[in-house]
């Protein structure tokens, strides 16, 4: 593939030239600190002596209607002494629409200027620790948010081109100015064009858009906890993942003037994302994993995998399509919901972003491409590695319900049954209230659960699960989980901090400067004690059964047949604990119930799960034989507390 030419011609070439580059143009002290046969970039330079600065560079686009192109404001940290020099350098980017409205990291930091508008405090590590060692970083203000111009659209073309245009301009091929409106251009002579993007959340969905482009000179993007699809962060095959669209995303992060001048961009996004779960162009627009093959970048994905706010959909499918098209990828996954790893594995996350971006930007061969691909929370602070992921040998096998004794609480296992299940949506009730009950018939749930287990049993990927369902009403919502039942300490990700303590003692990173601090509060893991996980989840609107992109009102009385896509996950069922599947109407506060209160019979000889299984149906038929040794099972399985109804951001 071109992008493996690239990684195996280039490099070992760039490393050479780069050691004699450094070894020619360096002081006498940054040559001796990093000799020729240096495989890591070494902080040789003045982070207080360097170049603050800021350009605005012309997007070639007109979003808010004045008449005029708009321009981004990038400010730039960058080392004096390779310019003085005559040497160019990488750069780390992040584009961000967060920079003055809310914050950046764990402790909201926001840019700060001096007199003459140069940024003071760049949020986050990044700059503290990467300039000193060789790179220039830039922080890019989306347009519409802080000091940029045009209107903030949520993902789309806009959002993109915000920060495509600087990567064009790093790379010679755009225009910027040294002030907002003035004509004195700006070049980035010192670059030398090989950019990487970075960012969690709204940041590195902006990565991954851009990626998704194929821009030249974009070497690589370090998505973290990103959304690959617009849609699939509002919408789950039709069914309203949140109480409100992108319209109030958009009106969160503008800035005063874009206020004033975006109301009929306001009006659009309106317009292009109704609330009736349908996809539009809007969602075309704002959906990159349909360009993945367009991916010149290699990607490092991370991704908490009980991230409730951009759910692990997003990550599972956009790393299947990269995996399609041949990109180099490489993938983290805690136990945590929407936090970064710099705060919950800060020392190995510094050094391993380190390797990544000298073998990436700097071509350093360090053997970081040689390292297993996945690194895996198994248990709070627990990591283990896997040489490709999915794991070799992992199969899709298909689970089939069965009936039991009492109504609702059935079995699962690998032969098709015949019989029905019925179940009555109640949207006062969570997933974690189903689990609690999964050994009692209650109203609002249908479970299937295993024997007890008598080897691990390993699911990694993404899941489907496949409902015939007979509903009342013309409305109806399903949701289905994959739950682990047995004790277990983990991550607490219900909780406000999402799996982490943030504490009051601090580690620095990087060099500071009396406006901008490289220190940062520690955190510790936040765990709970369980005695149910759930690990896996996906949601749908029935009315979407003949179609992922239009739903129809339902006739009650007929059975229709609906896939839901699970969302990603890599979890360990442990010897002793059951394997369980649950189906259900309403998840509380992570979907919006339907119009009506449906019943809704299942026919389970036509409802199957669809999972990954490390082995494959041989492994799930040696976890399920014989006897397994257990603890008692706990009278009402306790997992976490139930999702949160807070309005999220991403």
């Amino acid at each position: 593939m071109p992008i493996r030419t690239r990684f195996t011609t280039w490099r070992p070439l760039a490393t050479a030239v780069v050691a004699v580059l450094m070894a020619a143009f360096m002081s006498p002290v940054a040559a001796h600190a990093a000799p020729q046969t240096t495989r890591e970039s070494t902080p040789v330079y003045s982070y207080a002596d360097a170049i603050r600065e800021a350009v605005w560079v012309d997007t070639g686009l007109d979003g808010d209607g004045d008449g005029k192109t708009d321009r981004v404001a990038a400010d730039i940290v960058r080392p004096r002494e390779p310019a003085q020099q005559g040497r160019k350098i990488p750069v780390i980017m992040d584009a961000s629409p967060y920079y003055s409205c809310c914050g950046r990291g764990n402790e909201s930091q926001k840019k700060t200027y001096d007199a003459n508008g140069d940024v003071v405090q760049m949020p986050l590590f990044y700059d503290n620790y990467f300039v000193p060692r060789g790179y220039a970083f830039v922080g890019v203000d989306l347009a519409g948010t802080n000091r940029s111009d045009g209107c903030v659209d949520v993902g789309g073309r806009s959002d993109i081109q915000s920060a495509k245009a600087v990567v064009d301009w790093l790379n010679g091929r755009a225009k910027a100015y040294t002030t907002r409106t003035g004509n004195t251009r700006a070049e980035a002579s010192w670059s030398n064009g090989r950019t990487g993007m970075i960012g969690k959340s709204w940041d590195g969905t902006i990565a991954n858009g851009v990626a998704a482009t194929g821009v030249k000179g974009l070497r690589t993007i370090v998505p973290i906890s990103a959304i690959s699809s617009w849609y699939d962060y509002y919408f789950a095959k039709g069914a309203p993942l949140y109480d409100s669209g992108p319209d109030w995303l958009s009106d969160y992060v503008d800035s005063p003037d874009a206020r004033a001048k975006c109301a009929a961009v306001q009006q659009k996004i309106v317009d292009g994302a109704p609330r009736t779960g349908d996809w539009t162009p809007f969602w075309t627009a704002r959906d990159y994993v349909k360009d993945a093959s367009k991916v010149r970048a290699s990607v490092f994905l991370v991704h908490g995998m009980q991230d409730l706010n951009v759910r692990t959909k997003h990550f599972g499918q956009w790393w299947n399509a990269l995996a399609k098209n041949g990109v180099e990828r490489k993938i983290w996954l805690s136990q945590t919901g929407h936090v970064d790893p710099f705060d919950y594995r800060r020392g190995a996350w510094v050094d391993t972003l380190h390797r990544w971006f000298d073998h990436e930007l700097l071509g350093y061969d360090n053997g970081i491409d040689r390292q297993p691909m996945a690194d895996i929370e198994r248990h709070p602070d627990q990591w283990v590695t896997s040489k490709v992921w999915p794991p070799n040998g992992t199969a899709t096998t298909t689970l089939r319900p069965a009936t039991g004794a009492r109504a609702g609480v059935g079995a699962l296992g690998l032969v098709k049954h015949r019989g029905t299940e019925t179940f009555t949506d109640d949207p006062q009730l969570s997933e974690t209230d189903w689990a609690a009950k999964i050994d009692t018939s209650t109203p609002e749930k249908a479970g299937f659960v295993t024997r007890p287990l008598t080897h691990d049993l390993r699911l990694a990927g993404s899941s489907k699960v496949t409902i015939t369902a007979t509903p009342t009403t013309p409305t109806a919502h399903l949701s289905a989980v994959l739950v682990d039942l047995g004790p277990d300490t983990i991550r607490d990700y219900a909780d406000g901090a999402e799996g982490i303590t943030t504490l009051t003692d601090r580690s620095c990173w990087g060099e500071s400067t009396s406006g901008d601090s490289a220190c940062f509060k520690n955190t510790r893991a936040k765990t709970a004690a369980v005695d149910s996980t759930v690990f896996s989840r996906g949601w749908a609107d029935l009315g979407n059964h003949a179609s992922d992109r239009k739903g129809v009102p339902l006739t009650p009385g007929k059975a229709y047949t609906i896939t839901l896509d699970l969302a990603a996950s890599d979890h360990v069922v442990p010897a002793g604990h059951r394997l369980a599947l649950i189906v259900a109407g309403t998840d509380k506060d992570l979907i919006d119930p339907p119009a009506d209160r449906p019943t809704l019979t299942l026919d389970l000889s036509r409802t199957s799960a669809s999972v990954p299984l490390v082995g494959g149906a041989a492994a799930f038929a040696k976890a399920t034989s014989g006897t397994a040794s257990t603890a008692p099972a706990a009278a009402a399985p306790q997992g976490v507390s139930g999702p949160k109804g807070t309005h999220r951001v991403p």
